[in-house]
């Protein structure tokens, strides 16, 4: 059984999506942000890094229990625990992890900070708002080169595909064309239509809030960052 430690994030829609693809049994336990649950002891015990997702593999390896944090740590472990969505061929599989890496070190911070400067500042910084849209489109036109000569992002699906989609799911929230992308727009319809994709992302779909915080969500989400833990 796995344990989901789960909040609706970009970051967070990825593992139930590989979850569902690899039909694994597991349980959601929310984790929610903008109360502050991410904060929590029993939670640091889990995730140090009071983010979500994480998750506990009580059939880990070798039968035992693991804990797992950072959404592209999981990802890794469950294709290799499944033998799933990550090939066989050293050379087919770098190339997965490197279309991985690409979401985990460049789309998910860039769009992030694009959004956060667009969506959550609590004041215009035009500086912000230049720097990091300007970085997503730049990465869109990465992708968008790719996928005019491959169906995914690693050539077969892929956990790299997961991984990108729940931040290309919402080009809205970085004020992104996605029709100046065709190659991205296509590839994101095709990824939205899988099954196991449409369940990931619905997961607690009824709480997801994007943007517009209120005093304690924003304090919890930024503030509360300040504070020395140690």
């Amino acid at each position: 059984m796995i344990k989901l430690y789960y909040w609706p994030t970009p970051n967070g829609h990825k593992i139930p999506i590989m979850l569902e693809e690899c039909g694994l049994e597991y349980e959601v336990l929310p984790v929610n942000m903008l109360k502050g649950e991410q904060f929590e002891k029993d939670y640091l015990r889990i995730n140090p890094n009071n983010k979500i997702p994480a998750i506990v593999d009580t059939d880990g390896p070798s039968g035992e229990s693991i804990s797992i944090f950072e959404s592209g740590a999981i990802l890794l472990y469950l294709a290799e625990k499944t033998a799933k969505f990550i090939p066989s061929s050293p050379a087919k599989r770098l190339d997965v992890i490197q279309w991985l890496f690409f979401q985990v070190a460049n789309v998910g911070p860039m769009f992030g900070q694009c959004g956060h400067f667009l969506q959550y500042a609590p004041e215009r910084v035009d500086y912000g708002i230049d720097r990091y849209q300007t970085e997503t489109k730049r990465l869109y036109r990465v992708m968008d080169k790719k996928l005019g000569d491959t169906k995914y992002l690693a050539g077969d699906y892929s956990i790299a595909d997961m991984a990108t989609y729940p931040w290309v799911k919402i080009n809205y929230f970085h004020e992104i064309d996605i029709d100046n992308y065709p190659n991205v727009k296509k590839w994101r319809d095709d990824v939205g239509s899988r099954p196991a994709v449409v369940k990931g992302c619905g997961l607690l779909e009824d709480v997801m809030k994007l943007g517009d915080p209120d005093d304690e969500a924003f304090k919890n989400l930024f503030d509360r960052q300040k504070e020395d833990r140690r």
